[in-house]
């Protein structure tokens, strides 16, 4: 297995949005992702398309920009299936495609495929071990190509320093970033995502990273987290109408102008972060889409 190979470049685009979307548009504008010069194309998995057959499809409408998943819950499909998933996916897109990979959260794995959430981290160990094992009689790579994990707390970043490339951090603010550098150690790849809102009013871009971080902050594993960060339960369920804070709120969404949103993402940079992958929020795709147009220019100038 590679580690660190695949070449996203310093910033990314991280988007659920394309979900929305017909595929042959998602494609288009995957398309325009590339041309606009950024690194990398993240999408996520919950309850929408499959993220392989979505990576295939933007992939196949692209011509060099990496995608990556952000990430494939290892509950939804057995080791094996993975791993040749992968492969399938690296023989047709030679290291364009990035294999993140998350123990998702209990509501969707115990919750939704009523499958056992009790050892997570253990699991994903024991995952990673059956997935290296896969067996796979088909042209495509012997080796498992390059892989990532979802991680947040101590354990789950050691492990994805050890046996995958690295980590894929989400919903975290750059004090994060710092923590997980040094506990994962110089070479492992990190690659976090961060939350932006193109407005510089106070109340309306709160307002909208409030509405954005709700279904975040009633799960345990981002809670918890923030919580390790210093953050109070106050700032998770203390603030307007019961959700987080002011200070919570500007740390884990960058808002205003594109030059603060610039500031925001070097911070992630300069805490050892190899790669941030932006997520712009607002209400609709044409809206989204229009902010990466917008951000272009200063994040990769």
């Amino acid at each position: 297995m590679s580690m660190g190979d695949i070449d996203l470049g310093p910033i990314g685009v991280w988007t659920g949005m394309l979900d929305q979307l017909p595929s042959a548009r998602a494609a288009e504008l995957a398309a325009e992702i590339e041309e606009l010069g950024y690194g990398a194309i993240w999408i996520p998995e919950a309850v929408g398309r499959d993220p392989f057959v979505m990576a295939t499809l933007l992939l196949a409408g692209t011509s060099s920009i990496p995608v990556a998943t952000g990430i494939a819950n290892i509950y939804a499909r057995d080791a094996m299936t993975m791993a040749n998933a992968q492969r399938t996916v690296d023989e047709a897109f030679e290291g364009r495609f990035l294999l993140g990979l998350g123990v998702s959260h209990a509501h969707l794995v115990a919750g939704l495929r009523k499958h056992d959430y009790s050892r997570p981290l253990s699991y994903m160990r024991e995952y990673l071990e059956r997935m290296h094992k896969a067996v796979f009689f088909a042209h495509g790579p012997g080796e498992l190509p390059e892989m990532v994990l979802a991680a947040l707390g101590p354990k789950m970043l050691q492990l994805s320093a050890t046996a995958t490339a690295g980590a894929h951090p989400y919903f975290v603010p750059p004090e994060h970033t710092a923590l997980a550098r040094e506990t994962m150690g110089p070479d492992a790849a990190l690659y976090p995502e961060q939350m932006v809102i193109l407005d510089t009013d106070p109340d309306s871009a709160r307002e909208l990273a409030r509405k954005n971080m709700a279904i975040y902050l009633g799960l345990p594993n981002y809670a918890n987290n923030l919580l390790r960060l210093g953050f109070e339960q106050s700032d998770i369920d203390g603030g307007p109408g019961g959700g987080p804070s002011d200070r919570l709120v500007d740390a884990i969404v960058v808002w205003g102008t594109p030059e603060q949103i610039e500031a925001r993402v070097q911070e992630h940079l300069d805490a050892g972060a190899d790669h941030v992958g932006v997520q712009v929020l607002a209400e609709d795709p044409d809206t989204t889409a229009e902010g990466w147009r917008i951000l272009a220019p200063v994040l990769l100038a």
